[in-house]
């Protein structure tokens, strides 16, 4: 099969398709009926020998062979965008919109520095903040996914991962709990319930992205524990830290947070903070994204102010 036999305009369609599983909505960003698409998508599997998609009920999934040139069909394309897009972006008049998947903890310690700094520098720039999703490599593939922000336990090659923020952990009590403004021991500790933020990891199987979802200490309080002979009890195992804290907050229970979250929830005067009386080693909080798309100018910009506001917090 020859490259001049095909019409890029088809690929264009896979590459959307491939993101979007949906003939519908595909057809909506591509500005195409629906009719139009499958005549595309059918003409397509006739160069390429391959159904490509398969409807079921979840919609328009992708064959073996979609998802094996997938990738590297998306990444010609960008680069042939890009060498037909001016090099002078302009973040003062973009209206670019960036996607970054985040938890809650991003919400609320980085979020705040980097929309400050776009309100002054580029007040048209949307943001989408999203939850972490089953398909995210294939997500960040295809450019429906810019950045991702949290513990990322594994990915693959061509995904860059760089330390972002390193953060220490703290214990929070209700503000007029007995061991609130004092030095806990761990023995105090132990004599109180405690609530867990037990949400399993993440994990793209289909792509191995493997996002760490809970703050627990990597089992160092376990094995302080265990060195010691000394258990602890579980009063209520949360799915997330925001429960968690709400949790603490009226009732005498603890529980095991980001430090820079649990400050910023003490300033409501409703948590006090407590230090972890053993070692507690920090937890790296990582960025991810695509290692061919560095080079394009506004993700390279992006990349620049997240990490700026990192260093403010």
């Amino acid at each position: 099969m020859h490259l001049a036999s095909i019409d890029l305009n088809l690929l264009r369609v896979f590459d959307v398709l491939l993101e979007e599983r949906s003939v519908t909505r595909a057809g909506v960003r591509l500005g195409l009926t629906q009719s139009a698409v499958s005549h595309a998508l059918n003409r397509l599997r006739y160069h390429l020998d391959d159904d490509l998609f398969q409807r079921n009920a979840h919609g328009m999934q992708p064959t073996p062979r979609a998802l094996e040139i997938g990738p590297n069909l998306h990444a010609a394309l960008a680069q042939l965008q890009s060498a037909l897009t001016p090099a002078d972006f302009d973040p003062a008049v973009s209206e670019r919109a960036f996607s970054i998947v985040g938890g809650s903890y991003v919400c609320a310690v980085l979020l705040p520095q980097l929309v400050a700094e776009l309100q002054v520098s580029a007040p048209r720039v949307q943001l989408q903040i999203r939850d972490s999703l089953a398909d995210l490599a294939e997500r960040m593939d295809s450019g429906a996914v810019d950045f991702v922000i949290g513990i990322v336990d594994q990915a693959p090659e061509r995904f860059v991962r760089e330390r972002l923020i390193q953060e220490r952990l703290a214990w929070v009590v209700r503000r007029e709990h007995p061991l609130a403004n004092s030095q806990a021991s761990l023995e105090d500790l132990l004599s109180i319930q405690h609530v867990v933020v037990a949400a399993p990891p993440e994990v793209d199987r289909r792509r191995a992205i493997s996002l760490r979802a809970a703050w627990e200490d990597f089992g160092e309080l376990q094995g302080e524990l265990a060195r010691r002979g000394l258990s602890r009890r579980v009063g209520v195992v949360a799915p997330d830290t925001f429960a968690a804290t709400a949790i603490v907050a009226r009732s005498e229970m603890a529980a095991l947070i980001p430090r820079r979250l649990a400050l910023l929830l003490s300033q409501s005067g409703r948590l006090a903070v407590l230090e972890p009386p053993y070692e507690s080693s920090p937890v790296e909080m990582s960025l991810l994204y695509r290692k061919d798309r560095i080079h394009e100018p506004p993700v390279a910009w992006m990349r620049g102010l997240l990490r700026q506001a990192a260093e403010a917090t």
